[in-house]
């Protein structure tokens, strides 16, 4: 089954995979940021230090470390790392002075990476696509990188060359032989107020040429697309799902998922094995900074939905299916 590409409308705004307009209105933005700030967030915390990732995974299984928000570290059983949606700034913000501040410092230094071979960059919102962290990475690595149509050419601007882009289906090898594909996702991308929906927004399948399969979602409201992805690829081992910033609601259900939807979300990706992501790291919204991960376990009702350890390392099978 393939997955349909992306559609734009006559100003040539990407669509969402339902071809809803992405996002919400403008009347709507001014509301929200009418009301209050919700519940406050500690200034900062410092969880325990956790064991360093693995340097050897066993055949078949992937390392899932967690450097906080959308951050992971995956290291597949060949050796091959990647990196997704990597961001070490202190702000996910235009400037550095202003704008949603980390309260927590990523779990792993970029200094004390391993060497990255793929960067998989989800959309162009800051707390995804954060310039610093990239240039620094390229300087560093040059590892290959892979975003949706219409990042590239911004990522060349700020000095970070050769990204590859994809649509919604689209196919490229990473290093290592292994398969990514692009998913359309329920969302939307931009840098500013004039550039909305003008590059496209997705997720990633990677498929170890080892065999097995992991998704990682970026950002994504509910919706049908997952189960549509779910059998398209014939379910995951491991799926990165976002559980955080969904309140309010009324707001935000257009772009992000409740806990309980992304219960549902393992479900309809066939996922044997689900890893939060999405949480306590930067306030993006209204709920308290404990309340996703309460939620995702008082829903969890049996279903394999982990939340890791900040710095910590899920080692998970790839193998989809019971």
């Amino acid at each position: 089954m393939r997955l349909p590409p992306s559609q734009r409308d006559a100003k040539g705004r990407y669509r969402n995979p339902d071809g809803g307009v992405a996002g919400q209105s403008l009347r709507n933005v001014w509301r929200m940021m009418r009301e209050r700030g919700g519940t406050p967030w500690p200034a900062s915390l410092t969880d325990p230090p956790q064991p360093p990732p693995p340097d050897e995974v066993p055949h078949g299984h992937a390392a899932f470390t967690f450097v906080g928000h959308s951050t992971f570290l995956i290291r597949l059983d060949d050796g091959t790392t990647i990196l997704t949606d990597p961001i070490f700034s202190e702000r996910c913000s235009p400037v550095t002075w202003a704008g949603p501040k980390r309260v927590r410092p990523p779990a792993l230094a970029l200094d004390a990476l391993p060497r990255i071979d793929a960067v998989l960059v989800s959309h162009g919102h800051y707390d995804h696509l954060d310039i610093p962290s990239l240039r620094a990475l390229h300087a560093r690595f040059r590892p290959a990188i892979f975003t949706g149509l219409g990042h590239a050419a911004l990522m060349a601007r700020h000095g970070i060359p050769g990204a590859t882009e994809l649509d919604w289906g689209g196919e490229a090898l990473l290093p290592g032989g292994h398969r990514a594909t692009y998913l359309p996702m329920r969302h939307f991308s931009a840098r500013g107020i004039h550039d909305r929906s003008k590059a496209l927004w997705g997720g990633f399948a990677v498929e170890p040429a080892t065999g097995g399969r992991l998704a990682f979602l970026g950002d994504t409201a509910a919706g049908g697309h997952l189960d549509v992805i779910g059998r398209a690829f014939g379910g995951f081992g491991a799926a990165l799902i976002p559980i955080g910033a969904y309140e309010p609601v009324w707001f935000m259900q257009a772009v992000h998922m409740t806990p309980e939807q992304a219960l549902e979300a393992q479900l309809q990706l066939r996922a044997r094995t689900a890893i939060a992501m999405h949480f306590g790291t930067f306030k993006l919204t209204q709920e308290a900074i404990d309340e996703p991960v309460r939620r995702l376990e008082a829903g969890r009702n049996g279903q394999d939905f982990r939340v890791p350890l900040f710095g910590g390392t899920q080692v998970v099978p790839l193998r989809a299916g019971p």
